[in-house]
């Protein structure tokens, strides 16, 4: 296996919205839970996207995973790694894009690496190098106030640079919109003045493919799933790979009892929650309970399992910002976020023993936590429930077939939980 694209995303969700992205844009794509063993048999693809949980973690073993993952990638032909990233740039001053990035540029980088998160379809654009969330700015938007990672700064060349040791330079939209050509001067002129990474604007497609052309020349960059809709037009374009746009998915059915678990605390998942409990049974979870020690978790399984059969349930650990800095507060954000996190593993491994078959999980903590947990090493792409949201076919699962769905706190419509059962057949 020669591969077009190796690709290296911090959480789970975001590598479904990647392999999701690519798949659509003609490339063949599969998706492994870490860094795939040696014996996983994978099928002919011109993409993988490793999906590792180092978003959150320490920066030191978030630079050492992602430079494993980096490693096998190479082995297999990859000649461009794209480091995904969110599109909201979920991270700290701590890390941990900046000191990823810096270890993969010292792998093997050549020149300043272009970084962004936009991705136009999903309403994030940079200009100037501010991210705006629809029309304001990230830092005056709702997505600011992640639990884990909360984000103040719009100015990503500033958040960048806070963390990470290389100076950190801008393409303008204007350059950007010169072309090709316009964008590959200006990076040659950062470099020769010490710069080792650039914030690059975008606001429409076009922008994208501009930078997908720019990017390919180079080993490496930093981007959403907006920047690998660049590198697979610019791949497919330039005849270094055939489109394979319509082929994929699957014909047979999985089946079985049905369940969605809900994790994140944004406006999009709350709102979700609260319109799926007019079609089916929906369950919130004390948080406080999770974090005492009491049975929430028997709780859940026992208030779930008589209700399979007759359909989709949804539990939820969800709560508002406010609620979860409350707990935070109470309990430590870190130990308040594992707790949770390992409740909604252990409802998961309970339900899939149950005959659960088709997942549905929002968050990319929480499904993170539950992917880990089922013990599912890679999947196949199938169809899209929402922007960045595939159906998800298990390769290699314990449990055997399984069709999932993992889904970024922010992402799909309204009646998102009931979408995406309606694919999942």
């Amino acid at each position: 296996m020669t591969l077009a694209l190796g690709c290296i995303a911090d959480d789970y969700t975001g590598a479904s919205d990647l392999a999701n992205t690519l798949t659509r844009a003609g490339l063949r794509t599969v998706q492994t839970i870490g860094i795939p063993a040696d014996d996983l048999a994978l099928p002919e693809v011109d993409a993988v996207v490793v999906s590792l949980k180092s978003r959150s973690i320490e920066a030191g073993l978030a630079v050492s995973r992602s430079r494993a993952a980096e490693k096998w990638l190479r082995s297999r032909g990859a000649g461009h790694v794209l480091f995904k990233i969110c599109s909201t740039f979920d991270s700290t001053d701590a890390g941990n894009i900046g000191p990823v990035m810096d270890a993969l540029r010292v792998d093997g980088s050549d020149g300043a690496v272009l970084v962004t998160p936009a991705f136009p379809e999903t309403g994030r654009t940079v200009y100037q190098g501010n991210l705006f969330v629809g029309a304001v700015p990230l830092n005056e938007s709702p997505l600011k106030d992640h639990p884990l990672n909360p984000m103040r700064d719009s100015n990503l060349v500033r958040v960048l640079a806070r963390q990470s040791k290389t100076q950190v330079g801008l393409v303008d939209l204007a350059t950007v919109t010169r072309g090709a050509e316009a964008v590959r001067a200006r990076l040659a002129d950062l470099a020769g003045k010490g710069i080792g990474a650039a914030i690059i604007d975008a606001v429409f497609d076009r922008d994208l493919e501009t930078i997908g052309l720019v990017a390919a020349q180079h080993r490496l960059s930093v981007g959403a799933s907006g920047i690998g809709l660049g590198l697979a037009r610019a791949l497919v374009s330039t005849g270094k790979v055939k489109s394979a746009a319509g082929t994929g998915g699957w014909d047979s059915a999985v089946g079985g009892p049905a369940a969605c678990l809900a994790g994140s605390c944004s406006q999009a998942t709350l709102q979700q929650i609260a319109n799926a409990e007019r079609v089916m049974p929906v369950l919130h979870l004390d948080q406080d309970r999770i974090l005492t020690g009491a049975d929430e978790v028997q709780r859940a399984i026992a208030w779930a399992k008589p209700r399979l059969a007759d359909g989709p349930v949804l539990i939820a650990s969800s709560a508002t910002p406010d609620q979860v800095a409350a707990l935070q507060a109470r309990h430590g954000r870190d130990a308040a976020g594992h707790a949770i996190e390992q409740a909604m593993a252990d409802i998961a491994e309970n339900l899939v023993k149950s005959g659960v078959r088709r997942l549905v999980v929002a968050g990319g903590e929480t499904s993170g936590a539950v992917v880990d947990r089922l013990g599912i090493p890679g999947f196949l792409v199938g169809a899209e429930i929402a922007a960045g949201v595939p159906v998800l076919r298990a390769v290699g699962a314990e449990a055997g077939d399984m069709l999932l769905a993992l889904k970024s706190g922010n992402f799909g419509g309204p009646a998102f939980f009931a979408d995406a059962l309606g694919l999942m057949r």
